[in-house]
C-alpha cells in the first residue's frame, strides 16, 4: 500500500541523520515495548508480515508523529483486537473488562533465548524453476494495492537488470492477509540511477531491489 512508511524519494523530510552510538533503547518503557510485541506475536495468531501491514495502515498524521517504538505498540493494539484479545472500549479505558480469545501458544521466559535464536525463516524450498534468469532485462510492475507490498513505489513501472535469482520466499502480499504463503523465488534487479530518480540523477549510481516474482515481467 502507498502507506507513510513509503518514504524512498519523497521530499520535504530532510536529511537522514543517523544517531552517533545511538543506544539500543531511548527510554526504559522501549524494552517493554519491544518484549510486549514479541510475546504478543509468540502467540502465533498472527505473521510478521501481517505486523507490518498492521504499523504502514496507522494515519499518516499519527504515524509520522509517532516514534519507533510508539508505531509498533499501536500497531500492536490493532492486531491485538482484530484477533479478539481485547475490545475497543478496553483500549479506551485501558482496564480489563471481559475475558477475550485464548492464545494459540504462550512464550514462557525460560524458552525466550531459543525462540529468538530459531527466528522466524520465510526462505522456502521451490518445486517449480524460476520464470525469469541473470541477465534478464525486466520490468516492475506499476501497482498502487490497498493491501500489503514490499515493492517500494519509487521503484513500481522501472526496467532494470536481472542481477541475480534468490531463493524461494514467502510471498508477503498474501501473508500479510491470510491469503496463504505463495512463496516465489525472489531476484535482485538493478536499475541506473536515471530510471529511478531521472536525468538529474548521478549516472554512476545504481539502485538494487530485491523483487518477488509477481512484481516484474520481461521488458
Amino acid at each position: 500500500m502507498n502507506g507513510p512508511h513509503d518514504l524512498g524519494g519523497q521530499m520535504g523530510f530532510g536529511p537522514v541523520a543517523p544517531e552517533v552510538n545511538e543506544p539500543l533503547f531511548h527510554a526504559e518503557w522501549e524494552k517493554r515495548a519491544l518484549g510486549i510485541t514479541l510475546a504478543a506475536g509468540g502467540m502465533g495468531h498472527w505473521n510478521i508480515d501481517e505486523s507490518r501491514y498492521a504499523r504502514e495502515s496507522l494515519h499518516p498524521a499519527d504515524y509520522y508523529s509517532s516514534s519507533y517504538y510508539e508505531i509498533w505498540i499501536k500497531a500492536l493494539e490493532v492486531l491485538l483486537e482484530r484477533h479478539g484479545f481485547v475490545s475497543d472500549d478496553e483500549l479506551r479505558m485501558a482496564r480489563f473488562l471481559t475475558k477475550g480469545a485464548t492464545p494459540k501458544r504462550v512464550l514462557l521466559a525460560e524458552s525466550v533465548p531459543s525462540v529468538l535464536a530459531k527466528g522466524g525463516p520465510c526462505d522456502r524450498e521451490m518445486k517449480s524453476e524460476p520464470r525469469f534468469q541473470a541477465g534478464d532485462r525486466v520490468r516492475t510492475r506499476n501497482l498502487n494495492p490497498k493491501t500489503h507490498t514490499r515493492l517500494p513505489r519509487y521503484a513500481r513501472g522501472k526496467t532494470g537488470i536481472i542481477e541475480a535469482v534468490r531463493d524461494g520466499f514467502v510471498f508477503p502480499d498474501t501473508n500479510a492477509h491470510g491469503q496463504g504463503e505463495n512463496p516465489q523465488y525472489v531476484y535482485t534487479v538493478v536499475f541506473q540511477a536515471s530510471e529511478i530518480w531521472g536525468v538529474a540523477a548521478d549516472p554512476l549510481l545504481t539502485i538494487s531491489i530485491d523483487a518477488w516474482e509477481d512484481y516484474i515481467e520481461l521488458a
